[in-house]
């Protein structure tokens, strides 16, 4: 995986072979950052990056000057990877090694930006539940958004809150925004 733009533009990124991470592509990579950048200041923003992995999302929002960016994953390897990598890019990443159901029953913090990226084969039940937490919870900034990863064999345009999808490849993003008070 390579760093798409920013500061490390063109930077490649080997994750160990043993981790459980199944890294978004560079090409839907780089497409939701161009949606997202045309709509947001990234060195405005703060990032929540659930399910985080590699870390590949966050790297790219920190290269894009966000300094405000939590990462959280039950896997220690992968905690320590985003980390030794982090420092090594001198990036400001906070990781919580975390279920990250547990940790947004539990979080009093809000973003601008959710990025979840669970596990495809979770059942549609799982991925309701990211956004019920996140919404329930009011996890969200008010101009904010939550964006969940998935495979293009799973609809989640039933659920609340969501907004539209965008499909790349195998991969698609599924956006839900918060309600108009």
């Amino acid at each position: 995986m390579r760093i798409i733009s920013g500061e490390f533009k063109g930077r490649r990124i080997t994750a160990p072979k043993k981790l459980p991470i199944r890294p978004t592509t560079d090409m839907a990579k780089e497409s939701l950052f161009n949606i997202l950048n045309n709509q947001f200041y990234f060195d405005d923003i703060s990032v929540l990056d659930l399910f985080a992995g590699s870390g590949n999302i966050s790297y790219e929002f920190a290269s894009r000057g966000t300094e405000n960016i939590i990462c959280v994953d039950q896997d220690f390897g992968c905690i320590k990877f985003i980390n030794q990598t982090a420092e090594s890019f001198e990036m400001n990443i906070q990781t919580i090694k975390s279920d990250v159901f547990k940790f947004l029953e539990n979080c009093k913090t809000k973003s601008t930006i959710i990025f979840a990226d669970p596990p495809y084969d979770f059942p549609v039940e799982e991925f309701s539940k990211i956004s019920e937490l996140v919404f329930k919870n009011n996890l969200l900034e008010t101009d904010g958004i939550l964006i969940v990863e998935h495979s293009k064999h799973t609809n989640l345009s039933h659920l609340e809150q969501y907004s539209h999808s965008k499909s790349y490849g195998g991969n698609m993003f599924s956006f839900f925004l918060p309600k108009e008070n």
